[in-house]
């Protein structure tokens, strides 16, 4: 299987290499050249796996030229053996036909976990097998970083640095990072927002000299394939738990850089009957006013109880405006360069295309809060924000109560305290066994100015071989 890039310029990649490489030298983001695609009696055939032997059969196509069989189904055995539920991702149900699954099961308490504890293994793989040492760079806006870190911990031939936005994360989003300890991992709070972070990422990426030649950067953020490869699986996952493939789906997810959701519109492609996708915003919305309006626009990025989707450029979205263009790269690029000077627009045929599969929804911090409590009141079931944001979107979004709606769990209530008792309720969420001594331990990390220059200074400093 070949990658391509979104923007058209940059030479078609095997997945080695798309691993390693992150953003495309042309700006754009790599994607399949084409889909595997598997007819409803293969889908219904899996039906009963468990979780690693399912993810392995969807994921195997995008990996066999690089890996053999053997080794990728190891590691998929010691990525998901880490979690703490058997079902890796169980389903809970909230009312008739309504379902949140259970995402945030692994070490870090985060969706994000599900990718990121395979990619840590794809590259110490691939690095071992080239000989090479790569530095990882990567932003967060809350969890991301904490799953990079506890991915790739252990891994010999990475360093890792990750930035967050200073003091616009949770305490225990930023203690689950500082706390880690490692000659090999560093983290940086920015003196500024998520779309600063993403950008210097970014801008890193298209111009590595400030490393000399002397090592190449990888990424960990969405933009890396690999992270949207892995959450496409959970999606077959609650299908077949629910009577798929024999019933359509439909799927409210939170997101704030459109990579979750897109992994439910690759599903979707590659076979699985999903009748609707919600995307679930707050009151960073530009998606919700793209989707709804069909007006892409950025606003001033506002800090958030759900602050994970504290985000203004979502960077997956270039994904789908891909395929919304025919797949062509040159119309991409030239859209986002507007974009970045002003609102635009695509034409109304594409939009209407897009629409027929996604809704959208923007939940503010009081409706936020409001749904905790109902949720709580309801079922005794506690939701952290930005669930509670898929949820509410889910229920103002539904297009046919006949069809399941399962809103993607992404986070567990013990990673946002502030949220939770600014609903109202009485309930103190605990952190699992394994975080308990979570406050107790020591932080380390540095606080720098929101200038690339200074960042790259630092980390061209700092990397293990420097």
């Amino acid at each position: 299987m070949r990658y391509i890039s979104t923007r058209g310029e940059a030479p078609a990649l095997g997945f080695e290499d798309v691993l390693l490489t992150g953003l495309a030298p042309d700006g754009g983001l790599y994607v399949p050249e084409t889909l595997p695609h598997f007819s409803l009696e293969e889908i219904r055939s899996w039906r009963g796996l468990p979780y690693t032997e399912l993810a392995f059969n969807i994921m195997y196509p995008f990996v066999e030229e690089a890996i053999p069989e053997a080794d990728f189904r190891q590691m998929l055995d010691e990525t998901y053996s880490v979690f703490a539920h058997k079902a890796v991702a169980p389903l809970v149900q909230l009312d008739t036909n309504e379902w949140v699954m259970e995402l945030f099961r692994g070490p870090t308490l985060a969706f994000k976990d599900f990718a990121l504890q395979l990619l840590g293994r794809l590259l110490d793989y691939v690095l071992e097998k080239r000989g090479q040492h790569a530095v990882i760079l990567g932003a967060t806006s809350g969890d991301t970083g904490s799953a990079a870190i506890e991915g790739c911990r252990q891994c010999e031939h990475v360093d890792i640095f990750i930035l967050h936005p200073y003091e616009r994360v949770s305490e225990v989003q930023r203690r689950q990072m500082t706390t880690v300890q490692g000659d090999n991992i560093h983290n940086i709070a920015v003196r500024g927002n998520f779309d600063d972070c993403q950008r210097m990422v970014k801008e890193s990426f298209s111009d590595q000299s400030f490393l000399e030649g002397k090592a190449r950067l990888a990424a960990v953020n969405s933009i890396n394939w690999a992270r949207i490869m892995a959450q496409i699986v959970y999606y077959f996952h609650a299908s077949l738990a629910l009577g798929g493939p024999d019933r359509s789906m439909a799927f409210s997810v939170p997101t704030g850089n459109f990579g979750d959701i897109f992994a439910g519109y690759l599903a979707q492609k590659m076979g699985l009957p999903v009748s609707q996708l919600v995307i679930a915003t707050n009151r960073n919305d530009i998606l919700h006013r793209f989707m709804s309006g069909n007006k892409y626009e950025q606003h001033t990025l506002e800090h958030t109880l759900s602050p994970s989707m504290d985000i203004m450029v979502s960077s997956n979205f270039e994904r789908l405006l891909f395929d919304l263009h025919g797949r062509d790269g040159q119309a991409v690029k030239e859209l986002l360069e507007n974009a970045a000077k002003g609102p635009v627009s695509i034409a109304d045929y594409r939009w209407k295309r897009a629409r027929k599969l996604f809704d959208s929804a923007a939940v503010d911090d009081a409706m936020t809060c409001a749904t905790i409590r109902e949720v709580y009141q309801q079922n005794e079931y506690l939701l952290d924000p930005h669930t509670a944001i898929g949820v509410r979107a889910a229920r103002t979004c539904r297009r046919d109560e006949q069809i399941p709606m399962i809103t993607l769990g992404t986070a567990h209530p013990a990673k946002f305290p502030d949220a939770i008792a600014e609903s109202g309720l009485a309930v103190k969420p605990d952190l699992p066994a394994h975080m308990a001594e979570l406050f107790e331990r020591k932080e380390r990390y540095t606080v720098l100015d929101n200038d690339r220059d200074g960042v790259q200074s630092f980390i061209a400093k700092h990397w293990k071989n420097a």
